[in-house]
């Protein structure tokens, strides 16, 4: 699943992840496309509350791609 969140500013970035997450079946893989960089800490900060790991990478001056994975087990 990808949220594309470029160019939204706090709260929606988190808003729209949190909610990628919660409808995201088990094993989904959801990639945040984000240039807003506050969202670097609320969006872990929330991934990590529902059970997902976090990887961030940054792929562009300035935007970064969020990838969230459901922890199993």
């Amino acid at each position: 699943m990808i949220v594309d969140v470029r160019g939204e500013t706090c709260p929606y970035p988190m808003l729209k992840a949190v909610e990628a997450m919660k409808k995201a079946p088990p094993g989904e893989v959801i990639e945040v496309y984000t240039d807003h960089a506050p969202a670097l800490e609320t969006i872990p900060t929330q991934a990590k509350r529902l059970g997902f790991t976090v990887e961030i990478e940054q792929t562009g001056s300035p935007e970064w791609r969020i990838t969230l994975k459901r922890d199993i087990g």
